[in-house]
C-alpha cells in the first residue's frame, strides 16, 4: 500500500487536471462520494454522527492487523465526497500514521476556496474525529 503522502500527491494531481473550474471540481468531489462502500443502515445512529458538520456525517471504525479502517456516509453528496477523500488517505493505516499525518492535500487543491467556510469547518471536524479515533486506538496500544 502507498504511503499517506503518495496518496495525497495523487489526489493533488487528479484535482490539478481540473484546473480552476470550480463546477467540475465540485462534480468530481460528488463522484468520489458515490464510490464509498455501502454504510450499514444500523450504524446510522446519533452516536456515529460527527459533531460540527452542517450535514449529517456518520463515521465508524474497525481495527484489524494493527490498522484502522474507516467507513462513512453523509446525507449530502459534496460532504460524502469530502469524507471519501479523507478515507482514501487515512483508512487502512496505523494509529500513529493517522495521528502524525499532515493533510497538506486539502490546502494544495484549494479546498477552502471550493467548499466555503461552513463545509471547511465540517471538513476540520471530520479530520478531528478521525484523529481522535486514532488516538483512542493508540492509547490502547501504549497501555
Amino acid at each position: 500500500m502507498e504511503d499517506i503522502n503518495t496518496v495525497q500527491d495523487e489526489i493533488i494531481d487528479e484535482f490539478g487536471i481540473l484546473g480552476d473550474d470550480k463546477e467540475s471540481t465540485i462534480f468530481y468531489i460528488m463522484e468520489l462520494g458515490e464510490q464509498l462502500a455501502d454504510f450499514p443502515e444500523e450504524e446510522r445512529k446519533e452516536d456515529n454522527i460527527i459533531k460540527g458538520c452542517q450535514s449529517k456525517v456518520w463515521l465508524i471504525t474497525s481495527y484489524q492487523d494493527g490498522k484502522i479502517q474507516f467507513l462513512a456516509d453523509s446525507n449530502t453528496a459534496i460532504t460524502k465526497g469530502l469524507i471519501s477523500l479523507l478515507i482514501r488517505v487515512l483508512s487502512d493505516r496505523t494509529a500513529r500514521e493517522i495521528i502524525d499525518a499532515d493533510l497538506y492535500f486539502i490546502k494544495e487543491i484549494g479546498m477552502g476556496n471550493i467548499i466555503g467556510s461552513q463545509r471547511s469547518n465540517g471538513l476540520a471536524a471530520m479530520i478531528k474525529q478521525m484523529k481522535l479515533f486514532a488516538l483512542a486506538y493508540q492509547s490502547k496500544i501504549d497501555a
